[in-house]
């Protein structure tokens, strides 16, 4: 096939070469193949060497008539991804650690707050190494003048006070030594202050005077704040040392340019350390006449009824400033009261007289409302002096006061005369005290009591069940309650009372004592022996709660630990007199009469009027073989006794035994006898003289009677037992804790009697508070 050729044309009088005036040539494939311009140079578009050649000199935005095989359409070059960042300068660097350090200085002040020492401490370590590292870099790029001077003295402050609270004293005071010698930081001396406290921690008392005084040395006296805190710091100093005189010195000081309520405190008690009784009441003027700085309550109650006002005035009610000012005013008041009962009793004047100038220095103050507390207190500190009619007479005056005081008293009142036994007096007051205030759990506990001891049980227990429901923590309602079932015969409420007192009350032997009892009445000897070993527990030397140990495990049947717990009940006590009979019983049942002997020589000590006793060690004598002794106890017996019958048969066995020529002679009055004790029988019998035959029944009786004539009210010990009590239980009445259910009095045992319900009040003054009438005390 022949080829065509193709002419080319000049059109618009273009030059050759251009995009038009070149064509292709096909071939007789159909390929176009670019032929030279008539000037001879390449075509444009055409490829010379391989390389693609741009149709014009204005590319088109993306777009290439000859692309690259494989390449994609990409006008914004996404292809190529991000720009690479902008390098920070030297400066932007040390400005992000500058932040660096300042957040791990916010950290470790966070965590110090929170509690969290330890890693307060790592943080500001931290940051002290990130502000080294900086201070390093500074230098480095010569920049040294640009060092942030406040920066480097927040991390070493913040170190230092971190050491301090870890109590790693001496790591603080280096700290504190390195940022108080750098001059460039200006009010650095202050710091000594710091390590003045750390010295004092440290009980180098001489140490922390001398930074103190460098500390006060650096600040101008246009700081008064700040001087008088320090000034304090040396005066606590000087208490803890012993030099009251300086510590007085610097307390005058203070009080002289900025007084406060602390310092005047301290000055009081350090006047008392000192005995200086004037400048006491001097000091306490002063003290009272502290402005607190603190405003009126008034702005608390809102002005109108605007709504908005109202959410602002509760807003700022219970705020942290006001937390402030109600603590500061608590702390005022605390001092006042205690440092008048600090002077009072320091005056050698009547306690009286200086109390009431106590209370009219204070009515004339700006604490009035602490009058009436400190009247309070006076009677209170009457009645601890045993002078009931004074308390009585305050706590009257009272009765015109507002119902929380008046209610106080009265209940006051009410115990005074519960503990006289005036329970018609103690019932009036209880009602005062009810109607000041009803739901005062003292005041239902009180006139709970005085139904009590009316025997009226299931009243009384309204009134506790009322007491409890007002305050489900006032102990003694609770345990009155529990006593009243008891009395009720309601075990099972009983001891669901005590149970859940004891888990209040957890170490109280009263509570477990009664659980004990309780558990014994229900007939669980069990269960009441494991409450008794907690009594133990808690008083070991208790000889009632051993000789009830003793009787619960001989009763069920464990003779061994009977003798144990009744042993050691007699070693404390060796005056009970069941005790006493069941050793000296045991021992004669074992064959040991000469250790019974013992027993019964004691027994007869303790009762000597009872024959009984006498008899039993006569008895021990002549069954260990000891007739001459036992005959010698025998008359000593019949001299005291001649009318006992058993006497007389056992001095006539012994006399025949014996081959005595008074054999007769006893013979003929134990007839006598006998025959008296005939006449006797058949007045009863009659009866006639039948309170005469029992009051001379022991003289001719057998043991068991003459145990009954032992034991006559109208017969009196001997001199050396006269101080006993006349019962069956001898000292039992003097004991004020005992866990004795068998002692016979008015209100019952005193482990069962009511607890009163007083109106506690205790003070916080550790220090030299007095302890006030408590609630736990019960009526003697």
């Amino acid at each position: 096939m022949d080829d065509v050729v193709c002419l080319s044309l000049q059109i618009g009088g273009k030059f050759p070469g251009t995009a038009i005036g070149a064509r292709p040539l096909f071939s007789s494939s159909g390929s176009r193949m670019p032929l030279a311009s008539s000037m001879g140079r390449p075509v444009t578009g055409a490829v010379q060497d391989g390389l693609a050649r741009p149709m014009s000199a204005v590319k088109a935005a993306g777009y290439s008539s000859t692309l690259t095989r494989g390449s994609a359409f990409d006008p914004l070059g996404r292809s190529r991804g991000p720009a690479p960042p902008l390098e920070d300068t030297p400066e932007e660097k040390l400005k992000l650690l500058e932040k660096k350090i300042n957040t791990l200085i916010e950290e470790s002040c966070m965590a110090q707050s929170t509690g969290n020492l330890q890693l307060a401490l790592d943080k500001a370590k931290e940051a002290h190494r990130e502000e080294r590292a900086l201070v390093k870099q500074r230098e480095q790029s010569g920049s040294a003048d640009h060092i942030n001077l406040d920066l480097t003295y927040s991390v070493q402050l913040n170190l230092a006070n971190q050491y301090e609270k870890n109590e790693m004293h001496p790591e603080a005071l280096s700290s504190y030594k390195a940022i108080v010698k750098n001059k460039m930081f200006s009010n650095a001396g202050r710091l000594k202050v710091n390590m003045g406290n750390i010295y004092y921690k440290q009980k180098n008392y001489h140490k922390a005077i001398k930074f103190y005084r460098m500390a006060l040395d650096q600040i101008s006296n246009a700081h008064k704040d700040m001087r008088s805190k320090i000034k304090h710091s040396i005066a606590v100093v000087f208490i803890a040392m012993g030099q009251y005189s300086d510590a007085i010195t610097s307390l005058e000081d203070i009080m002289s340019e900025t007084p406060n309520i602390t310092a005047g405190f301290n000055l009081i008690l350090c006047y008392h350390a000192a005995g200086d009784r004037e400048k006491m009441k001097k000091a306490f003027q002063k003290l009272i006449s502290v402005p607190l700085g603190i405003s009126d309550e008034d702005k608390y109650i809102p002005p109108n009824d605007d709504t908005s006002s109202k959410m602002v005035i509760e807003a700022i009610k219970n705020d942290k400033l006001s937390q402030m000012e109600r603590d500061l005013k608590a702390r005022a008041e605390k001092y006042i009261t205690t440092a008048a009962k600090l002077i009072c009793p320091a005056m050698d004047a009547s306690f009286a007289s200086e109390f009431d100038w106590c209370v009219d220095m204070v009515k004339n103050s700006q604490y009035v409302q602490l009058a009436n507390d400190l009247e309070f207190h006076k009677a209170m500190t009457c009645l601890r002096q045993k002078d009931h009619n004074q308390a009585k007479e305050i706590l009257k005056t009272f009765e015109k006061k507002d119902s929380k005081m008046k209610s106080a008293a009265a209940t006051n009142l009410s115990f005074i005369y519960f503990q006289e036994k005036d329970f018609d007096q103690a019932d009036k007051y209880a009602d005062l005290a009810m109607s000041a205030d009803h739901y005062n759990p003292a005041a239902l506990t009180n006139k709970g009591n005085t139904v009590f001891v009316k025997q009226d049980y299931e009243k009384a227990a309204e009134f506790y069940k009322e007491a409890l429901r007002n305050d489900s923590l006032c102990t003694e309602s609770l345990h009155n309650l529990g006593l009243a079932y008891k009395r009720l015969n309601h075990l099972e409420e009983a001891l669901d009372c005590f149970l859940k007192l004891h888990a209040i009350l957890k170490n109280s032997d009263q509570v477990m004592y009664q659980l004990a009892d309780i558990y014994e009445l229900m007939g669980d000897r069990q269960q009441a022996i494991k409450w008794l070993m907690q009594v133990i527990c808690v008083t070991p030397t208790d000889p009632h709660v051993l000789a009830k140990l003793g009787k619960l495990h001989n009763d069920e049947g464990d003779k061994s630990q009977a003798l144990h717990y009744y042993s050691e009940s007699f070693r404390l006590f060796p005056c009970k007199i069941d005790v006493i009979e069941w050793l000296g019983v045991h021992y004669i049942e074992s064959q040991f009469f000469e250790k019974a002997t013992q027993y019964f020589e004691r027994a007869t000590l303790i009762q000597p009027t009872q024959v009984k006793w006498q008899l039993m060690e006569a008895s021990c004598y002549r069954k260990s073989g000891n007739y001459q002794k036992a005959l010698e106890t025998y008359k000593e017996i019949h001299r005291k006794f001649p009318e006992n019958v058993d006497c007389l048969c056992f001095l006539v066995r012994l006399s025949t035994d014996m081959g005595l020529k008074e054999v007769q002679e006893y013979a003929t009055k134990l007839k006598k006898a006998e025959k008296m004790k005939e006449i006797r029988e058949q007045k009863v019998k009659s009866g006639q003289g039948s309170t005469a035959g029992g009051r001379r029944e022991g003289s001719g009786g057998s043991a068991d009677s003459n145990h009954s004539s032992g034991s006559s009210r109208g017969e009196r010990l001997s001199a050396k037992m006269r101080s006993l009590t006349v019962s069956n239980e001898p000292y039992e009445a003097d004991s004020q804790k005992e866990l004795d259910a068998s002692y016979m009095d008015p209100l019952g045992p005193q482990i069962e009697r009511p607890k009163t319900g007083a109106k506690k009040r205790v003070d916080d003054d550790d220090d030299f508070g007095d302890e006030e009438l408590g609630d736990d005390l019960l009526p003697e």
